[in-house]
């Protein structure tokens, strides 16, 4: 049991869309990550997914609207909703996922990450 300095996790994050695992609890992880420009269209059919915005804005296009988070601010995305994440700026975010969560659902791209590295 060990407390975890977001800012400093932060600071060893050096590339975009690529989460990294800061903990664990009851099959989940929590997650870091820095995002810029676009993701990819893309659904987790078995999980839900939620989205802590903790530093800048982040943007996500759904089928039928869009919804812009701010600094503070979250949104848990439904099981299988399609969503297409988009940050103008550098955003930081907090992610809660299952641990059999993939990274960009049944889409590959070169922005899906097969393993997270925990930091």
């Amino acid at each position: 049991m060990n407390k975890v300095n977001l800012n400093e996790k932060f600071d060893l994050i050096k590339e975009h869309w690529s989460p990294k695992i800061i903990g664990e609890l009851n099959g989940q992880d929590v997650k870091l990550a820095k995002v810029k420009g676009e993701f990819v269209w893309h659904d987790h059919k078995g999980e839900d997914e939620l989205f802590l915005i903790m530093k800048g804005t982040l943007r996500i296009e759904f089928r039928d609207r869009s919804i812009t988070l701010n600094e503070g601010e979250m949104l848990i995305i439904p099981r299988a909703v399609e969503h297409f994440p988009i940050a103008e700026d550098e955003v930081w975010i907090l992610l809660f996922e299952p641990q059999s969560t993939k990274h960009t659902g049944d889409v590959i791209t070169d922005r899906t990450v097969e393993k997270f590295e925990k930091i």
